[in-house]
């Protein structure tokens, strides 16, 4: 299964039905012939590119019409996200986004130029992406590192792709838990931080397991523990936090899949139910679990408790890490 042909710039809308009245296309079998831009907010090449190709060919194939990854890239995936709040709402522009623009962003930007639960009709969860404690491997274990940093504070450093970040909250969190005080070191992104700790110039950093599972089998990275509820069969020998005591201590990166203000209902089931099927589908899921992912839950309760939960524990870890607006 190919994820990577459905990638391309906007296209210009020619058509009487591409250009057809919103409230026109919205009573016919969406999308009806027209060109959708599904709007990503990281550079291509990453994790982003590849669940949003899974995506577009989904619906693709499910739909019809022609489906595309449009990169809209900055401001701590700001600019993507105001794009799209200000598109129309007939279904032409949907947006991939993450964790981290509906759950950090919103926090640490004083003014991001969108509201996270207000600013967007929300479709559904698209997968989480897993996640891990990976450390140099001279660590032979969890314990063994927090052992070290509780016996000198801030001798031990971790790595993060960058002040505010998932990496940085969700290590900070850690820290709280097993109470240890470790030393921060940010990156201008995750392969320097992993290129580092592989090094031994750091000791450790949360990694997606896409990014770090090569590393791991050629013993350049150690596995320390997975946020997870269990072992997750891509990593069978690596504990999860809950195992060594750290209860609840559970979490993923994940995206959504949303769309402008005021979709009309009819286009969001379309779209809702066409992606439940294809995430139902066990090719897309083998696809998927070779890529570290997991499916996600599907539905707009889910995503909206999701959003408001994280919003709540970034703000506190945002407050105890020190980190203020820019």
């Amino acid at each position: 299964m190919a994820y990577g042909t459905i990638t391309r710039r906007r296209a210009v809308l020619t058509s009487g039905a591409s250009l057809a009245a919103p409230s026109v296309r919205a009573q016919a079998p969406y999308p009806a012939g027209q060109s959708v831009a599904l709007v990503v907010a990281l550079a291509p090449g990453g994790a982003s590119d590849v669940i949003g190709r899974i995506v577009t060919q989904g619906l693709q194939e499910r739909l019809g019409g022609t489906f595309f990854l449009e990169h809209r890239t900055g401001g701590s995936t700001s600019i993507a996200a105001r794009y799209v709040a200000r598109a129309r709402p007939d279904g032409s522009t949907l947006f991939l986004g993450s964790v981290s623009t509906f759950a950090l962003t919103p926090l640490t930007m004083r003014n991001p130029g969108y509201d996270p639960i207000n600013d967007f009709t929300r479709i559904t969860q698209a997968c989480e992406s897993l996640f891990l404690l990976a450390a140099n491997p001279r660590w032979p274990s969890l314990e063994a590192l927090l052992d070290a940093a509780r016996a000198r504070p801030e001798s031990i450093s971790y790595a993060t792709w960058g002040i505010g970040t998932t990496s940085h909250l969700w290590m900070e969190d850690l820290c709280r838990r097993a109470g240890v005080r470790m030393l921060h070191v940010p990156y201008a992104g995750s392969p320097p931080a992993m290129t580092d700790t592989i090094a031994g110039r750091t000791d450790c950093l949360p990694a997606l397991l896409a990014a770090c599972k090569g590393h791991m089998e050629a013993g350049r990275l150690r596995g320390l523990a997975v946020p997870t509820a269990t072992r997750p069969p891509q990593l069978p020998d690596v504990p999860t936090f809950i195992e060594k005591g750290f209860a609840d201590f559970v979490s993923a990166v994940w995206y959504s899949v949303q769309g402008p203000p005021g979709m009309p209902a009819l286009i969001v089931v379309r779209i809702r139910d066409a992606l439940a099927r294809h995430f139902a589908d066990p090719a897309v899921q083998a696809f998927m679990a070779a890529q570290g992912m997991l499916p996600p839950e599907i539905g707009e309760g889910p995503l909206l408790a999701r959003i408001r939960r994280e919003l709540a524990l970034h703000r506190e870890l945002m407050v105890r890490a020190g980190v203020e607006p820019a």
